[in-house]
Parts: structure tokens; sequence; C-alpha cells
């Protein structure tokens, strides 16, 4: 028997469950693979960005998120010290989710939600929509496709149960290791292995009460030799990730005792603790030469990999999963030219890279440590020391943790699917960002009287947004109709909200990127409507 499905997911992580629902979201069926359980015996993923909140209030599950069961109480500051029981060094202080202000970029605050929380959350959501068939226990074996189709073959592993599946796309979201890029043959490029590090999963009861350090989201600790770690709360109780990060190959790595590191990274012999997993992994900084082959699409750690500092990993997935969800959507409705699915690789592959780089950038800083040889010396020469490491340390790794130019500055700088106003591109400053309606980036978070956020607009459908209501706008909605696009055409009556639009129109795209702006209509209509659509 075969199966037809519009999509097929391979890989039921958090970047394959985003994109089943954002095409359940949308009306669109898939079909989701995976392999294991899908239980979390290790969690990754735990910082949620600005931009990531955004996407899980467009489909109504933010307050979920924001209630995952992470302690919103519990405070998200940066430590640095020789261990948990040694010297301070330095304390780069930030509060904890109740207390982080809302920024004037953005209607959401950041969330921390580990994915032994957040994976849980987001497969009642994709279960409650009826457009998506979530299988467990289900592996895809292989795959071929032609111009019309693609054929997989799906197996239990379990019992060797075989089942072909038919599809119009395939999307690949299986993780580093994938095996659909292996068997398109395409390369990763960049930089293999950072280093080799060790992530500890442990369980360590009562640990806040037995320093002095505070709540933090992550001790990073120091010793003679430079950074060899750091401690990273998971669930704000017991359970922490700690990671040593250095070593040079693989051998080096092969029977570390991690108890040994737990007791290091502690300071103390008297504090218990119970280790649940240990994970060996290779630091990367690599890049898929392409992201799509037909009707085969790359999305989250199939495409790029990265290192885990700044936290972009999952939260770059899922910027792929919504730049292909609305393709994908636009291709099976038929209003999509051929080269809207063709942009996914043009838009995102530059991100991908963009991210791969800022988080390796951040690496590279917080190992590049001063000279610490004198980091445990005593008396007043030691604490100079201390106190010189401390703060080149919190200035060198500042942009690890303020980096909201890389999580909304991103931008689809001479995409095929975007008009370009003539404007020059602004700098991509990691740290800084200043909302702009320039096409091909994030289109502006204003207020508007009715309480809604202009973002609030924008998801299943292009949005021409107009704030002079003497111009016509006929010709766009006619355009639109004509090609099955589907438009909504929205008026704002502010001054405000106008300025910081800068145009009289603008029209955004349904993943809230600015496809086109201008101060009067153009004159062919139906020309920028095929443009956006990729005809």
């Amino acid at each position: 028997m075969t199966r037809r499905v519009p999509v097929l997911i391979a890989g039921g992580g958090p970047v394959g469950l985003c994109l089943a629902l954002d095409l359940a979201w949308r009306g669109i069926e898939s079909l989701l693979v995976e392999k294991t359980d899908g239980v979390i015996h290790h969690p990754k993923t735990a910082a949620l960005t600005y931009r990531t909140m955004e996407f899980c209030r467009r489909w109504g599950i933010a307050e979920r998120i924001r209630h995952c069961g992470f302690p919103r109480d519990y405070g998200l500051s940066m430590v640095f010290a020789t261990s948990m029981s040694g010297y301070p060094l330095a304390v780069l202080p930030y509060p904890s989710l109740d207390g982080e202000p809302f920024l004037h970029q953005t209607p959401e605050r950041k969330q921390r939600a580990p994915q032994i929380l957040f994976d849980p959350i987001l497969v009642d959501c994709v279960r409650e929509h009826r457009e998506v068939d979530l299988r467990r226990h289900c592996e895809l074996v292989n795959h071929r496709q032609d111009a019309d189709r693609v054929v997989a073959t799906v197996r239990d592993p379990r019992t060797g149960v075989e089942e072909c599946i038919e599809a119009d796309y395939l999307v690949a979201c299986e993780g580093a290791g994938s095996g659909i890029r292996r068997a398109l043959g395409i390369q990763m490029r960049g930089t293999p292995a950072l280093d080799y590090s060790v992530a500890i999963f442990v369980r360590i009861p009562g640990l806040r009460a037995c320093h002095g350090f505070g709540d933090a989201e992550r001790y990073i600790f120091v010793g003679e030799k430079g950074t060899w770690g750091n401690l990273t709360v998971v669930d704000g109780d017991a359970r922490w990730r700690l990671t040593v990060l250095g070593f040079r190959s693989r051998e080096e790595i092969e029977g570390l005792d991690a108890s040994e590191w737990v007791r290091r990274c502690l300071g103390r012999d008297d504090i218990g603790f119970e280790i649940i997993d240990v994970q060996p992994w290779r630091r990367s900084r690599l890049v898929a030469e392409r992201y799509s082959q037909g009707r085969v699409f790359l999305a989250g750690d199939s495409a790029h990999t990265m290192s885990p500092t700044g936290g972009f990993g999952f939260n770059t997935g899922l910027g792929d999963a919504v730049d292909l969800g609305w393709k994908l959507e636009g291709a099976l409705r038929g209003w999509a030219g051929p080269g809207l699915l063709a942009s996914y690789d043009v838009e995102r592959r530059p991100v991908g890279q963009r991210n791969v780089d800022a988080a390796a950038e951040n690496y590279f800083k917080l190992v590049g440590a001063p000279d610490c040889s004198r980091i445990l010396e005593g008396g007043a020469s030691g604490d100079a020391e201390r106190v010189r490491i401390g703060r080149q340390m919190e200035e060198q790794t500042r942009t690890e943790w303020e980096n909201l130019g890389v999580v909304l500055g991103y931008r689809y700088e001479g995409s095929p699917v975007i008009v370009s106003d003539g404007t020059s591109e602004p700098p991509d400053d990691r740290s800084v960002y200043e909302q702009t309606a320039r096409p091909g980036h994030r289109a502006p978070h204003a207020w508007l009287p009715d309480g809604r956020s202009t973002l609030d607009l924008y998801g299943r459908r292009f949005v021409l947004l107009r704030f002079d209501d003497t111009i016509e706008v006929a010709a766009f909605q006619s355009a639109a109709a004509a090609r099955g696009v589907p438009l909504d055409w929205v008026d704002i009556d502010s001054p405000l909200v106008a300025a910081l639009h800068g145009r009289a129109l603008v029209l955004v795209r349904p993943d809230g990127h600015v496809a086109w702006c201008a101060d009067a209509m153009p004159a062919d209509a139906l020309a920028v409507i095929d443009r956006v659509r990729g005809a």
C-alpha cells in the first residue's frame, strides 16, 4: 500500500515539530516520522529567542510556552568563577523571566524552556491538529524523487515492517547526521571540529543553597589554563548540564570520568549528585552547500551545525521552518511560481552561515581567556589577577548574551522574491537592532490603537499596509486575485506607526518580512505580485 501526503517530514525534534505545526496552522497536511520514542534523555534546547516567541505567539501557543514549568522568578545572570565553591571572577547580571523588561522592538520576551519541557508542549500542540500524522518508532529508510513527487520507504525499527509514502515534498529535520542529506550528496562546508566537548546531564539537589553566587543561567569556570567548562541551569531546580570543553580529539574524551568533572565544578566533595546522562559531542561550524535539491529540503541541524554559544541552533532552525512553511503552502495551493521554493536556499543559507559564524566567534571569545596562570594565587596579588581576568571575560563574552541584532536583525538581502527599494543595506550589528521596513527585513513591531501588535497582522496571508488612505490600492487587490495570492489590505491611522515604517505602502509576506514598499502604487502591480510569489 502507498500513502499519499502533501509534506513528509523526517525528524521529530523541535524543528520538525514546529514545521508540522506551522503547516497545520496553514491547513496543510503532513506526515512527521521520528525513529525514536521521542523521549528526551538529554535536553539541549533551552533558550527561546524573541523571534521564536513571536512565532509561538502567531501559532497561539506563547502562553503555554511561558508557563512550561521553568520558574519565572529564577535569576538568569552569568557568573564567572573558578568553581561553585571557589573564587568569584565576575557577574553579568540579568533578570528573571518575569523581571525582564519588554523591549520596544518586540511584543514578546525571550523564554527559558528546556527541551524536556518544551518538546512535550509542541507534541501536544501538534496532536491537536488533525492535519498532522505524528509517528514515532518510524524511520525513513530511503527516498527517490522525480519531477512530480517524492517516494520514500519508512520502517518501524522494532518490527521491520515497511510502508511506502508518496509526498509532494520531503523535508529533512533529522539533525547533524542527516541520512537524507548524505543520500543527496550534499556536502557540509566549514570547520568540522572547533573542539570536542562532553555534556553531563546531572541532578544536584539543593545546589542553590550550597554556594553564594546567587541564581544564574550559567556558571562559567576558569582555571589556570583558561576556560574549561560551564554549568547551565535546566529546570531551575535540581537538574543541570555541565559542559566540559576544550578537548582536541575524540580520543581525549574516551573514558572521561564524569564524576570527577562534576566534583571539580562543585569545588568540594560533600555535595551529593547523580549523573543522568553523558554525551560526548563535536563542536562544529558547518553549513550545507545547498539547502534543497528538487523536492527535498533541509532544515535545522540537517542544514547547519553550530556551537551552542549564543543559543542560535534551534532558533535558526525554527527560522528555516517558518520561511519554508508558507512557501510550501503557496506551492501546494497553486499560487506560487517556480521561484518561490527555490528562494528558500537563497534566503536561509546566508542566515545559517551568519549565525554559525556568530556562534563560533562567541566560542572563541569564551575560551580566549587572558593569562590565567595566577588565578588561584592567594593574597592581594591573586585578588588583582582575578579582577583583571573577570573584567576581560565579562567584556569579551557580552555579545553572547546580548545578541538582539542576531535574533531580530537577519535579512534576506538579494532574494529573488523581494523587491529592492534601492536603499543601502544597514550594518548587521550582532548586539544592536534598529527596526526597519526595508524590503527583506522583518517588518517592524508597533502597538496598534486596538492593543494588537503589527506582528499580529501577519502569518497566513500577504498584508498590504496603507498609511495614506488617499492612495488607491485596488490594482494590488486585483493583481493578487488574478494570481490566487492571498492578500489582506490594512489601513493604519497612526503617525507613530507610519513613521516607523517610513513608507506610505508596505507589503509584508506571510512570514512577516517586508516584500516591497513605496510611497505610491507601482506602475505594474501585477509585476510586483508575480515577483513576490516567485513567478
